[in-house]
């Protein structure tokens, strides 16, 4: 039946809203809610809405705000401090998956040719920045290090997407000068960009930054802006809002701009993958087979290409696996370029409906590996020793059971125990050598060794990682990390595992929430700090030097606090 296109957007934030209430109750994701409402609502469902187009053209709004957002919360600092590793890494993972995939699917795949295979293998390269980020963002891992692998890849991907977008109308008789012209378009965007940021935007938002209402609509016009001129050089409007984001991420405006645009992305992005949903054919047993195999050549492909660069550069296990697993599923920009290849006469129907399915069914799959990747990654590790290969620090791990064990040991690295290391070489030097930090962070572990503090890689919810790092001869034991940042565990497991190592250690463990500090101190812990009550006296110290006008120097107490001082992690 025809409606309306507000009749069509009702219909489809309505379905969403029913299945996303079902899925919570059944516990499932809610990225697969919105997929399963835009299938059932569609044209191959009860066909309530007929005409996708008009949803998906609001949709890739949504994907524009949403990389935007993306953009704002990004640090090209911290990015750009694991450069070498990313660019080696998204390198090897999209050529290694474009050669596996094309020679592949050119033999056995559903492709009729081997330009049609080309496409399904370029396709099949690239991981949806869409789905993981949100994942990532949900979980809070976008600012970890593996978070900043997957996200550094994904950036990548997506340049290479827009690349191979570029030449694609003329890959039956390709020539250097399209890709010359598509370099020369993304290099003029991320010029234009550039110094719009630096002479242009710093003093117009200066200027209006006293009504926020203003401050909304120049952040959102300067997203759209972007996303248009991107548009009109023939790239990714999406990535062009990314880039905008990234642009002003530095902005003294970014919290509010986030805050305000966040419930107009919510709804976007609701739409967006709804309408992917409405694109998902009904399955037929070919396609399912067909479907299946892809996606095993897809898994497969990462796990043989991300894995194998990020172990040779000694990132350890978890950041080795984890990117890899993220990287699993294929891009929304796949779904574009077949359908531009369709235009083009070079695929066919039958591929494009089975890349269909693959990613829907991918993005469910790698939904729940995401959700449990610190799962998988316990799961793979003893298979991992039996190939015969090790973990960061395992040859340190056997030397250290006949050697002597540190006094303190600090499990888990993160803000606090960054700044409890700063404070112990301000007024503890002595203690240093006796301090061991056990984190699976390979980053933090080269900072802490240049500082000649001892640190331990792995997993302090791991049993037999406590047990070689030495803590059942430790006399005192910290764990700063809050339930929130542990994976697949909490403070109180930790704390049931460290008294059972060691029954005599002082044991300090974290503390959100006051109800847990009774429940605590009973299975065993010697102190539980709780941060919140730390920091609500100090803004009740605030607020009286407040009354007395006495914050200036409270300020400068601070800053001579600060001054000098350096951090693994700043």
């Amino acid at each position: 039946m025809e409606h309306g296109l507000v009749t069509d957007i009702a219909i489809c934030i309505i379905a969403a809203w029913v299945v996303a209430v079902l899925s919570q109750v059944a516990r499932q994701p809610l990225l697969l809610a919105y997929l399963v409402a835009g299938f059932a609502i569609g044209p191959h469902g009860f066909q309530w809405v007929t005409n996708p187009d008009s949803i998906q053209t609001i949709s890739e709004i949504g994907l524009s705000l949403l990389l935007f957002m993306i953009g704002l919360e990004i640090d090209l600092k911290k990015m750009l401090s694991a450069g070498r590793v990313i660019t080696f890494t998204a390198l090897a993972q999209i050529l290694g998956c474009v050669v596996v995939g094309w020679v592949v699917f050119g033999f056995i795949g559903p492709a009729q040719n081997h330009l049609e295979a080309l496409y399904l293998a370029v396709a099949a390269a690239m991981s949806s920045t869409v789905i993981i980020v949100k994942i990532l963002y949900d979980k809070r891992e976008l600012e970890t290090l593996v978070g900043r692998v997957t996200l550094g890849v994904l950036v990548l991907q997506d340049i290479a997407t827009i690349l191979f977008l570029a030449v694609q109308p003329n890959l039956k008789h390709p020539s250097a000068g399209v890709m010359l012209v598509a370099v020369w378009h993304v290099l003029l965007l991320l010029s234009v960009a550039l110094l719009a940021s630096r002479f242009v935007l710093p003093p117009v938002f200066k200027f209006i930054a006293r009504l926020p209402e203003l401050v909304l609509v120049g952040a959102l016009a300067w997203c759209f802006a972007m996303a248009g001129f991107a548009d009109y050089l023939k790239l990714s409007s999406a990535m062009g809002a990314l880039i905008a984001g990234v642009m002003i991420s530095t902005f003294p405006y970014t919290l509010d701009v986030v805050a305000k645009v966040t419930s107009l992305r919510d709804f976007f992005v609701t739409l967006f993958f709804v309408g992917l949903g409405m694109i998902i054919p009904v399955p037929t047993v070919a396609y399912i087979l067909w479907t299946l195999f892809l996606c095993l050549v897809l898994v497969a492909s990462r796990l043989t290409t991300v894995f194998p660069a990020l172990y040779s550069m000694r990132q350890g296990f978890r950041v080795s696996l984890l990117p890899a697993i993220n990287l699993c599923q294929m891009s929304e920009l796949s779904l574009v370029l077949l359908a531009l290849g369709k235009a083009s006469g070079d695929v066919s129907d039958n591929v494009i409906g089975i890349a269909a399915f693959s990613f829907a069914f991918l993005a469910i799959g790698s939904t729940y590996a995401i959700l449990g990747n610190d799962s998988l990654l316990r799961r793979a590790t003893p298979w991992l020793h039996k190939l015969d290969l090790h973990d960061l620090d395992h040859t340190a791990f056997l030397a250290r059971e006949h050697s002597q064990t540190k006094r303190i040991g600090l499990l888990g690295f993160s803000w606090t125990a960054s700044s409890l290391i700063a404070e112990i070489e301000r007024n503890r030097p002595d203690l240093i050598p006796e301090i061991v930090v056990i984190d699976f962070n390979p980053v933090v572990h080269e900072k802490l060794k240049a500082r000649n503090v001892h640190a331990v890689y792995g997993d302090i919810t791991a049993r037999d990682v406590l047990h070689h790092a030495g803590v059942a001869h430790a006399t005192v034991l910290i764990c700063s990390l809050p339930n929130m940042v542990l994976k697949g565990a909490n403070n109180l497991k930790i704390l049931r595992q460290l008294r059972e190592l060691n029954p005599t250690a002082k044991i300090i463990v974290h503390a959100e929430l006051l109800a847990d500090i009774p429940e605590l101190y009973a299975a065993g812990a010697d102190f539980v700090t709780a941060p919140r009550l730390i920091e609500a006296a100090d803004l009740l110290h605030c607020l009286e030097s407040a009354e007395k006008n006495l914050l200036p120097e409270k300020r400068q107490a601070q800053e001579k606090l600060l001054q000098g001082r350096s951090e693994v992690i700043p």
